[in-house]
């Protein structure tokens, strides 16, 4: 008997009312911690790369076509790099290697330093463009 009397006072003792001003605050700071939990949230949907291959739709095609932005390295001369934009990564490589694409024929054969894939198109252009210009230079060759 004298045990149920303790762990109900624990139990009581565990929910103080406090002053309301407290209470207040909890109630401000759980909808601050939601807001920015949401936040979080959307940030990274809005950023996530999809890494590997599109996921496929119920009928078993895919889905999702990607857009890789791509670095070359020149084998032969690994100070020259080069960033374009394809559809289909590999064929293009093969492309690069064969020179079949004028401003890389000089430096063959090139290798992939980076690919990255998006699914918008816009995005990919605008970081192609981004990459190639000096500060993308200077953020691939430290980043990437």
């Amino acid at each position: 008997m004298v045990e149920s009397k303790l762990v109900e006072l624990v139990v009581a003792g565990s929910n103080p009312v406090g002053h309301p001003s407290l209470r207040l605050n909890a109630v401000k700071s759980e909808g601050c911690r939601d807001v920015a939990q949401r936040r979080r949230a959307e940030i990274k949907l809005r950023f996530k790369l999809r890494l590997g291959k599109p996921a496929k739709s119920e009928d078993g095609l895919c889905s999702t076509k990607f857009l890789y932005v791509y670095i070359l390295q020149s084998e032969s001369n690994p100070e020259r790099f080069y960033v374009g934009l394809t559809e289909n990564l590999h064929s293009r490589l093969k492309k690069h290697n064969a020179g079949e694409v004028i401003p890389t024929s000089k430096f063959r054969p090139w290798r992939i330093k980076t690919a990255i894939a998006f699914t918008d198109m816009e995005r990919a252009t605008q970081f192609e463009r981004y990459l190639k210009t000096a500060s993308g230079r200077a953020f691939a060759k430290k980043r990437l």
